[in-house]
């Protein structure tokens, strides 16, 4: 006995009508009456009673119609079941402050769309503590930059964001034009987070390319004491466009790095496919699109996405 005869009986008793059965069910009238005659003959007894104006279940029918009702739901609840708890679960995604600023929210939302079933744990930390996290197996995936990918990592490129440079419109030495080159700004006091981290290292290797060295004046691992430091006017910063997300607006002046190799690779870090979850993997799918549609809607300050 098979659960696709049962359906075919449930729908011709509902229906009273071979013909309109098999319309319904997009079978020809004569392969869902042989459907019907092997359930029957399975079972030694007659289902239906046949007329020139329809079928009715017969006694026997009725009772076994009732119980194939059950039998059916019961499966697709089982089908339900296998699919909800494939896409449930808990997965947890690790994202530098100025990453978190711009991609959190829409991850929330997009995550709370496609998958309700499925727990999202945002962990909001500095790359190179994210990094050490993933490895230590307390993250799923991480979005880290190129300096903390580390082989050990399954990784894809995301997108790469341009740099800028920000800092009150009073602090001395502060350029007033909307770009500006490193070597014009490496006796700028800045603010940047410690050398442990990504950023510090994609800076420096900018400033190292323009043949110049950063006027490092603190080191700050934390977003918001180091935006702090720079409303106060003691320094700038150097910092990637998602980090300019939540400033208000004309809090600072934001002036764009024009050196062609000041950006910062974004990747998608994660654990080897065969350690991540169904959740994990449905996750990890779901940060690429929100990425990409940021993006491409123009919501990522000075991002592209990578083409390689």
């Amino acid at each position: 006995m098979e659960l696709r005869q049962l359906r075919y009986f449930i729908r011709v008793v509902e229906l009273g009508s071979m013909g309109r059965a098999a319309a319904e069910l997009g079978v020809v009238t004569s392969a869902l009456s042989q459907q019907i005659s092997r359930l029957e003959g399975e079972l030694s007894t007659r289902l239906l009673q046949r007329s020139p104006t329809g079928v009715t279940p017969t006694d026997a029918g009725v009772a076994f119609w009732r119980q194939a009702q059950l039998a059916v739901r019961h499966a697709d609840e089982a089908v339900q079941a296998a699919q909800q708890q494939r896409l449930a679960g808990q997965v947890s995604v690790g994202l530098a402050p100025s990453t978190a600023s711009v991609l959190a929210l829409p991850l929330m939302g997009a995550m709370r769309e496609r998958y309700p079933a499925i727990r999202l744990h945002l962990v909001e930390s500095l790359s190179g503590n994210l990094s050490a996290m993933l490895d230590a197996r307390q993250l799923d995936l991480a979005v880290l930059f190129e300096t903390d990918a580390q082989q050990r990592f399954s990784v894809a490129p995301l997108l790469d964001e341009g740099l800028y440079l920000i800092g009150a419109a009073g602090l001395a030495g502060m350029p007033r034009g909307r770009q500006v080159r490193l070597k014009d700004i490496a006796g700028l006091p800045l603010v940047m987070p410690s050398g442990t981290h990504g950023l510090r290292a994609v800076v420096e290797q900018a400033f190292a390319r323009a043949k110049c060295k950063p006027r490092v004046v603190a080191d700050i691992d934390g977003l918001a004491i180091l935006m702090d430091a720079v409303r106060a006017g003691w320094a700038a910063t150097v910092q990637p466009g998602a980090a300019t997300a939540r400033l208000p607006h004309d809090a600072l002046r934001v002036v764009r790095v024009a050196d062609a190799g000041a950006r910062r690779r974004n990747l998608l870090a994660g654990l080897p496919d065969e350690e991540l979850s169904p959740a994990a993997l449905a996750a990890r799918v779901v940060v690429g699109d929100v990425v990409r549609s940021l993006v491409e809607a123009g919501q990522w300050a000075g991002a592209r996405l990578c083409t390689a």
